[in-house]
């Protein structure tokens, strides 16, 4: 894998994206949303309009000199920097994502800060890195003196719901997730493969793949950010279904509790829309277990079942008035 802006080949790409209602109770249009994201003075937001409105910030970095989490306990010292990016879709839900790509070795001293802000995005240990135990240490997560992927990711996101253009009076209630992922590199030969997808407690899933080699870690990351964004379209709507009580509540209480799904959520769903195409096709996986789309669609024609419901009542007593 490689970074962009430099050629250090990296045999791991790690990061966490952390997904949420953006705290305004209008949707932002693209020019705002530019303003929300622009994080630094030097470089553009990238907005899209098609096939949705879509909002990607600059990176930033964060310079990092510390132990990396491993699985076994290896005590493994990297220096260099980490990227942070937000990006915000159709005006509504706001993410933020932290990621690292790191070669298989670095070297066994500490280099001047130079040599590691011309490789934006790149963390190299001290010696060889233990690739699988580096991986699984991400997935469960920094702990003391730890890289935590998370802490600056989550600290972006605070950065973003402080800023003056927003009102945070969001239009309703949601909870927010955060995804952690690690790509290595698929051998020579095979393409790349979702190897295991997971969903823990408290908001929290887990991504395992395997990218090819020169695979950018940027792509990855935006990978994993569209399957964050759906995971919380999912998780968001089934919550609302449940808390609407279908079939104990009275009409107007369902359909007040499920109005919101209709008016911010129900049009967002658009896999891939933003992936780079090498890496679309892993989406496949999710299609087929456990069924992204077929879930969604589901949960879609159970709101647009239970509004009709409701609405033949009014419409008999419309009618009956004449």
């Amino acid at each position: 894998m490689t970074t962009p802006g430099q050629q250090t080949r990296s045999v791991l790409a790690c990061g966490e994206v952390r997904t949420g209602l953006l705290p305004s109770f209008q949707a932002l249009d693209g020019r705002t949303a530019a303003q929300l994201l622009r994080l630094r003075a030097d470089e553009h937001v990238r907005v899209s309009e098609r096939p949705n409105l879509y909002a990607l910030s600059p990176e930033v970095l964060t310079g990092v000199d510390c132990r990396l989490p491993t699985s076994n306990g290896a005590k493994v010292r990297a220096v260099g920097t980490v990227a942070a990016r937000a990006a915000l879709t159709e005006g509504r839900v706001l993410q933020s994502t932290a990621y690292f790509s790191a070669p298989a070795a670095g070297p066994d001293v500490r280099r001047p800060w130079g040599h590691y802000l011309v490789r934006p995005g790149v963390v190299e240990p001290f010696g060889k890195l233990p690739e699988q135990a580096t991986a699984e240490g991400v997935l469960r997560g920094g702990g003391r003196g730890e890289l935590d992927l998370g802490m600056i990711a989550e600290g972006l996101l605070a950065q973003l719901v402080r800023h003056p253009l927003l009102d945070h009076k969001a239009p309703f209630k949601s909870r927010r997730t955060h995804l952690r992922w690690a790509a290595r590199q698929a051998p020579e030969g095979e393409g790349p493969s979702l190897d295991r997808f997971t969903l823990a407690e408290d908001g929290l899933r887990t991504v395992e793949l395997r990218v090819p080699d020169g695979t950018e870690a940027a792509a990855v990351a935006g990978l994993c950010e569209d399957l964050a964004l759906h995971d919380w379209l999912l998780t968001t709507v089934v919550h609302m279904l449940e808390n609407s009580r279908l079939g104990a509540a009275d009409g107007p209480a369902a359909v007040l509790a499920l109005r919101p799904a209709v008016d911010h959520l129900l049009h967002l769903w658009m896999p891939r829309a933003h992936v780079d195409r090498a890496l679309g096709h892993l989406w496949d996986v999710l299609e087929r277990e456990p069924g992204f789309s077929r879930q969604w669609e589901n949960l879609r024609q159970r709101i647009r079942d239970q509004l009709a419901i409701q609405a033949i009542p009014l419409l008999h007593q419309a009618l009956s008035t004449r």
